[in-house]
């Protein structure tokens, strides 16, 4: 019996110990848990970071900020900021109708289209050696001039006011086609990091935006339409001071020959020439044309319908800066969605379902329009953030595909130029969607008060954006890693070799993909 007796008490005492040490192996495991989540969520913050770090480390760091002030503070801010602001302006200070105010925004696209003449400036006129600074300096001025004049000179006559938008405009333009060189060239040498580069200028123009648009109803509701444009001369002096301080090789005495052939006008519209011809290029290119001309733009009879308190929905100017706001962060979930999910599928695919969801998208203005959402029960305010986010999302994730094809079409040498050029066939096409939906309101009788045929403009613009579908097979099957243009083209029209550039913007070791990390 005693013998029994212990052996039972050995047994006891072994499970107990073997229940202690599961317990002990279960609360490893939850700390454990709780650890790599903890670390998983650390992460999320940290791999930004580490993903800055690493273009910083394969592109030069101050390429890099000079792609944040340009995009983030220059488009970004600058952009949402004026576009609010000066719909503002137009409406109540100089009480202009929706349709001639689109007419008006389409000449802000005039400086975007004389692209090619600033990248022909940038690439191949150099001032006192330098190719590059001198015109974020240029730029700069200009910008915060123009943003000055019509800040602080009251009573403008609407002639002289449209003139220093456009100024403004100019300034923004050149400090783009400039920083676009830069990410031209480099996408050309690393292949791989031309996705990232377009990322971080999605992510920096949506971040910069979310700031303007989450300001600008702040300031004109205090400040007034014309009192808030004051702070349109900020971005341009970041601009100016980049052009001092980023990083240039001044580039040195050459040759009477060599200066001639990079300073000759002819040889880089030559070259663009030669260039378009090819079907790889101008097919690509007519269908980013199409595809934005196509989408009339409706967005002044809209806008003066939201705010309209009688027939529309009457949102103050806080309840607008704060709606472009939210969309704003929404584009920069698309940029994130293309980035980690999207970016590596062939142009063709990714621009067919961008483009469908981009119509379907719009049957949401419709139906807002029409107030069926109030039939529905939902809010007004809830609708107009929903369609909001949905259509920045689709629209940035329809853009960045384009952009990087665009990067794919540059020859070495001219990079600065052609991408010039085939940014000022987009801003064509968008000045070509701003007066064209100008029209139709016009003919469709949408006035500052009258609204009947909104729902009407609306649907022609959906049916317009669904139609664009049938010239997809303009856009190549390649992936973006794919060389688009024959390699010939980059030997025969590089005027300008590594020894002659005078922006050293990527390390000339190193350059492997193996060695770039993968995010």
């Amino acid at each position: 019996m005693a013998s029994l007796e212990k052996e039972g008490l050995v047994e006891e005492s072994r499970s107990s110990i073997s229940q202690e040490s599961a317990c002990i192996s279960n609360l490893g495991n939850l700390d454990s848990a709780e650890a790599s989540k903890s670390s998983n969520i650390f992460s999320v913050f940290l791999e930004p970071i580490q993903w800055i770090q690493m273009l910083s480390s394969q592109l030069n760091p101050t390429f890099i900020i000079g792609i944040v002030i340009v995009y983030g503070l220059n488009l970004g801010f600058s952009g949402s900021f004026f576009k609010v602001v000066t719909d503002y302006y137009w409406k109540d200070v100089q009480k202009v109708q929706p349709s001639v105010v689109q007419l008006y925004i389409g000449l802000y696209y005039i400086p975007w289209i004389m692209k090619p003449v600033w990248g022909l400036l940038t690439d191949v006129f150099p001032i006192r050696g330098y190719r590059r600074r001198p015109y974020f300096v240029l730029a700069g001025v200009l910008g915060g001039v123009s943003a000055l004049m019509v800040a602080l000179i009251g009573n403008l006559p609407a002639a002289l006011a449209l003139s220093c938008f456009i100024g403004i405009a100019a300034g923004m333009a050149i400090a783009d086609v400039t920083i676009d060189a830069c990410i031209a060239t480099n996408s050309i040498e690393v292949r791989s990091l031309a996705p990232d580069m377009q990322s971080l200028c999605g992510f920096c123009s949506s971040a910069g935006a979310l700031i303007g648009y989450s300001t600008s109803g702040f300031f004109v509701h205090h400040l007034g339409a014309q009192g808030a444009l004051i702070l349109m001369a900020i971005p341009p002096v970041f601009i100016t001071v980049l052009g001092f301080v980023i990083y240039e090789m001044r580039s040195p005495c050459l040759h009477p020959e060599k200066q001639k052939k990079m300073g000759t006008l002819g040889v880089a519209v030559k070259g663009m020439y030669q260039t378009i011809k090819f079907p790889q290029v101008w097919k690509p290119s007519l269908y980013m044309y199409l595809s934005l001309a196509l989408s009339i733009s409706t967005h002044e009879g809209q806008f003066y319908w939201y705010t309209d308190p009688k027939a529309g929905p009457g949102f103050s100017q806080e309840s607008v800066g704060a709606i472009y706001a939210i969309g704003a962060m929404a584009s920069m979930v698309g940029v994130l969605i293309y980035h980690k999910t999207l970016k590596d599928i062939p142009f063709r695919n990714l621009l067919f379902f961008a483009q469908l969801l981009y119509g379907a998208s719009g049957m949401l203005d419709l139906i807002f329009i029409l107030r069926w959402n109030l039939v529905l029960g939902i809010p007004d305010y809830f609708f107009v953030i929903t369609e909001e986010c949905i259509s920045r999302i689709i629209s940035r994730i329809r853009w960045i595909p384009m952009i990087v094809l665009s990067t794919r079409l540059c020859p070495l040498g001219i990079e600065g130029t052609f991408f010039a050029l085939l940014m000022c066939i987009d801003s064509l096409g968008s000045l070509t969607s701003k007066w064209g939906g100008g029209m139709v309101l016009h003919v469709f009788h949408v006035t500052r008060t009258d609204f009947t045929n909104l729902w009407l403009v609306i649907l022609i613009r959906n049916i317009l954006r669904i139609a664009t579908l049938g010239l997809i097979f303009l856009v190549p099957k390649a992936d973006p890693s794919d060389a688009l243009i024959p390699q010939d083209i980059l030997m025969t029209h590089s005027t300008v070799t590594s020894d002659d550039e005078g922006l050293e913007l990527v390390p000339k070791n190193d350059r492997s993909p193996e060695l770039l990390l993968n995010l």
